[in-house]
């Protein structure tokens, strides 16, 4: 009989040997990994009622300008909302407003603030944008601001043509770009210089032929780089990148059509000591919307990305690259398969490679495409990254506009890893978990505490990734068979710990169990064996930590699983649920797909498959096992064509079927119920591409008998992949195993329970919902258990009692608890101290670890005394020696979860 695993959001490992990730002993994780040097935290900031298209910072302040007409508290804060039209400053600390105040309007049209920059000595701060006037003083689109009055300086009025989108400022000079074609009544296309002194236009040119988005100045100060649109700077061929002379606006290097895509334009610019950097936004098909980063010196290219989901702006902190963007497939860099958006990215300057970093936003407003600015400033010995867009949440929680997150401290604990715990062998408990989450640490510590100790029996160090939280594994061998163990564990990124995860608990067996080490013994590479009674974790019984993730929240712990005694299985809705292995993997060349299966549908639907796409329907897909509407089973594979097998019988009966399919050198086969259906010797490939194995749905558009739904309607149990094929007698060997006869289980719940208090010694405690044991001063308690007669042919093979202990934080005890027989009479109603009955001396068990509240304990009774009592009541009684007291639960709670059990396991003599 399987000893069930459980599961929990939270990690449990213990002292033993180590699967996985990590190692004994590995150094603790650090409270951001490194190079990040900036947290996920998003800090309380005003936000706006629009969205901030530009930000500049200076002195601790920083300047944020866009199309919105208000400002207000942050979130779930008090206080009252302001105006502030198209502008708004900061204070980098708080996130509170200061008191300058400006407005940017038009007499026609909508105004907006499109560009902020600070010139090199702090004193006036430069906007750009559409707008005619700045609080009344007229302006064309480009103003100066004196930034320690906060007022427009009427000196400064350069006229611009069309907007201002970029700008950048040396210590004489304004670089802009945009849309104009004029400046100052002079031809300027596109980008243009005017004087810091007056907006006088400067001889300075580099037209170019399509607007400029982007400007950005050489550290120092000898070129300009361009960003935009366009395919020519003063006429020679460069598309979206150029660098000028800053005295000239001379080419210095031109980046013809091809370095990026005609698809593709730059939107934003950014250096470094070393190098620049390009935000690049593309649209149709073949485009670039990574980021570039190029050498300093040589302007030449030192890596690019090519994640696609178009980036807006970047900035570096600390030799990290951040960058805003709405990306959602970094497949081709190494990172994360086409998904959700994810709008917040770090790299480090050298190299590609994305960092554990990933805050996020959504989508937003306007064109929905999330964050569009950022700045960094420095305010009370703290560095802050500011985040403006079209955003109207941050991190899951409502946040318009702006958003801040600063160098430290770092506040975010890690999830509570999904754990599942069970005993597959003699001599040893393994706990399998899913990888942790935090946003702004890849590295994390686990620490796992067990039987309620405070000092952890191990400590091990793993990676994860949003899209990739690999499960580990540890087996503890420092076990017995027939005791019960439970494990707590935490997950800390060195500054932050989670809570310690609730108590699991498992059954050191003393022997394996049949079906599920054969699976192992014929190579599974995947084994979902879907006990976890909740949560999205299926645990990966094979030994290669190869774990899957529910999507569409199927039903879970459904029984009776297939394989008749053992286990539970995972129910899928037929509309959205399905389960799909977050390991990318190549293309599978020989391969098994083994999974039981039980439904009624008349829809279909995809048992098994392989596609390129984890979180929605795949676009590339194969090696599929699916239901027609009419239940016949269906294994195909893509190969110039769909290459089917299908069988003649229909499998919708409601029972539980097992279906095996391979492919190899030996073609493709069809197995169900340990019988080759069907088999073509000739198909020996399949479509190559990477992806992800899943079950219960995906993509099954064009293929033969097309179903109704793509998605099963019924329920999986005992899954498992191969990397080759099966042979027929070991597919009949599973069969066999999977349906061998099973031992009787039975359930007996307590018919009458009590405790007496020898601190109370005439009061009569039935009816109460929790039961008591301790020696000094003594608590005892009392279960009555009526015990059926053996089945026919049957005897007893065990016995054990299960108990639950309260949820109060004194319950568990330090203290082991005696199972005794109860040799006197005693009733639930009216026993107490005073009137207690005689016990025998024999001990049935042993509860050694029941030490942690709100945990379920079992205890193996002696099978002969048991068996003694068949047929008629068994009364035992709960006794202790110390003075730390037990609470568990008694009958008396409502449902069947908590109440005191007995369960009988009868089998063949």
């Amino acid at each position: 009989m399987r000893k069930v695993g459980v599961f929990t959001a939270a990690l449990s490992l213990a002292a033993g040997s180590l699967i996985g990730l990590g190692a004994a002993g590995a150094p603790p994780a650090a409270a951001l990994t490194p190079p990040v040097g900036i947290t996920a935290d998003d800090l309380p900031t005003w936000q706006t009622n629009g969205i901030v298209w530009a930000m500049a910072e200076h002195d601790g302040v920083v300047f944020a300008g866009g199309t919105f007409s208000t400002v207000r508290p942050p979130s779930g804060s008090s206080g009252q909302q302001r105006p502030a039209v198209n502008f708004a400053a900061f204070d980098a600390a708080t996130g509170a407003p200061t008191d300058c105040e400006l407005s940017f309007t038009v007499g026609s049209g909508s105004a907006t603030v499109r560009s902020l920059a600070v010139s090199p000595d702090g004193e006036t701060l430069y906007a750009g944008g559409f707008f005619g006037s700045v609080n009344g003083v007229p302006v064309s689109s480009l103003a100066a601001i004196d930034i320690d009055t906060c007022t427009p300086r009427t000196d400064f009025r350069p006229s611009v043509s069309a907007t201002v989108r970029a700008l950048a400022v040396s210590g004489d000079t304004v670089y802009l770009g945009g849309d104009f074609q004029t400046v100052g009544g002079q031809s300027r296309d596109s980008f243009a210089a005017v004087s810091r002194a007056d907006g006088g236009v400067l001889p300075w040119r580099a037209d170019a032929d399509e607007p400029g988005r982007a400007v950005e100045l050489s550290p120092d100060g000898s070129r300009v780089f361009l960003g935009g649109d366009f395919f020519e700077v003063n006429g020679e061929d460069s598309h979206a990148l150029a660098a000028v002379d800053a005295a000239t606006g001379d080419l210095v290097r031109e980046y013809p059509l091809g370095f990026i895509p005609t698809t593709s334009v730059v939107k934003d610019l950014t250096t470094d000591a070393s190098g620049l950097y390009t935000a690049n936004e593309g649209s149709g098909g073949g485009v670039f919307d990574g980021r570039i980063a190029l050498d300093l010196d040589t302007l030449d290219q030192r890596w690019r990305d090519t994640c696609l989901g178009a980036t807006q702006s970047v900035e570096v902190y600390d030799s990290v690259l951040y960058s805003g963007s709405h990306a959602h497939d970094c497949s081709s860099t190494g990172g994360f398969p086409n998904q959700r958006r994810m709008h917040l990215l770090a790299q480090s300057v050298d190299d590609p490679e994305l960092l554990g970093w990933f805050p996020d936003t959504n989508d937003g407003l306007g064109e929905m495409i999330g964050p569009r600015v950022m700045a960094t400033s420095s305010a009370g010995g703290t560095d802050y990254l500011w985040v403006g867009g079209e955003f109207t949440t941050v991190n899951g929680g409502g946040q318009q506009g702006l958003t801040r997150f600063a160098s430290g401290p770092d506040t975010g604990d890690p999830s509570v890893p999904q754990t599942q715990v069970s005993s597959d062998g003699p001599g040893g408990v393994t706990v399998r978990w899913q990888s942790s989450l935090d946003l702004d640490d890849s590295s994390l510590t686990y620490r796992v505490y067990r039987n309620g100790s405070s000092t952890p029996v191990h400590t091990v160090t793993g990676s994860s990734r949003p899209w990739e939280r690999p499960q580990l594994s540890f087996t503890d061998t420092d076990v017995a068979p027939g005791q019960t163990y439970s494990y707590r564990v935490t997950a800390s990124d060195g500054s932050n710990t989670s809570s310690q995860s609730s108590p699991q608990s498992a059954v050191a067996v003393a022997e394996s169990e049949a079906y599920a080490a054969q699976v192992v013994a014929d190579g599974a590479e995947l084994f979902w064996r879907y006990d976890e009674p909740g949560g999205t974790f299926a645990a990966d019984s094979s030994g290669t930590d190869n774990s899957g993730v529910h999507v569409g929240g199927p039903q879970r712990a459904v029984s009776p699983g297939a394989v008749p005694g053992l286990g539970t299985a995972v129910g899928h809705d037929g509309t959205d649920s399905y389960t799909y292995s977050d390991r990318l993997q190549p293309a599978p060349g020989d391969f098994t797909i083994e999974t039981w299966f039980r439904t009624d549908t008349e829809t279909g639907g995809m048992l098994a498959g392989f596609g390129n796409l984890m979180l929605q329907e795949s676009s590339r897909h194969d090696k599929h096992v699916y239901m027609a509407d009419s239940g016949r089973l269906i294994f195909g594979v893509y190969r110039g064509g769909t290459r089917t097998l299908v069988t003649d019988d229909t499998y919708n009966d409601g029972a539980w079927h097992h279906v095996v399919a391979t492919q190899g050198s030996n073609g493709m086969r069809l197995y169900v119920d340990g019988e080759l259906e069907e088999s073509n010797a000739l198909v020996t490939q399949n479509e190559n591409f990477p992806g992800y194995w899943r079950f219960g749905g995906d993509r099954l558009r064009n293929w033969p008998s097309q179903p109704t739904s793509y998605y099963f309607d019924g329920q999986l149990d005992e899954t498992a992949v191969y990397p080759g094929p099966l042979t027929a007698a070991q597919v009949e060997r599973h069969h066999a195993l999977g349906t061998a006869p099973s031992d009787t289980v039975v359930t007996v719940e307590a018919a009458a329970d009590t405790y007496v208090n020898q601190g109370a010694p005439t009061a009569a405690h039935g009816g109460h919902q929790q039961l008591a044991v301790r020696g000094s001063s003594a608590y005892l308690s009392y279960l009555r258990f009526p015990l059926p007669a053996p089945p026919a042919g049957e005897v007893l093979k065990s016995a054990t009692l299960r108990v639950r202990t309260s949820n109060d934080s004194a319950a568990g005890s330090q203290d082991p608890a005696d199972v005794v027989p109860v040799t006197g009479g005693w009733s639930e109603a009216e026993t107490t101290y005073s009137t207690r009955p005689e016990l025998s001396g024999t001990v049935l068990g042993t509860l050694n670890a029941g030490t942690v509240p709100g945990a379920v304990y079992t205890v193996p009774l002696d099978t002969g005394a048991v068996s003694a009592a068949l047929g008629g009541d068994l009364d035992v009684a709960l006794t202790a020696s110390g003075t730390d007291s037990l609470w568990f639960f008694a009958r008396e709670v409502s449902g069947t979860a908590s109440d005191p059990q007995l369960t009988l396991t009868f089998g063949a003599p």
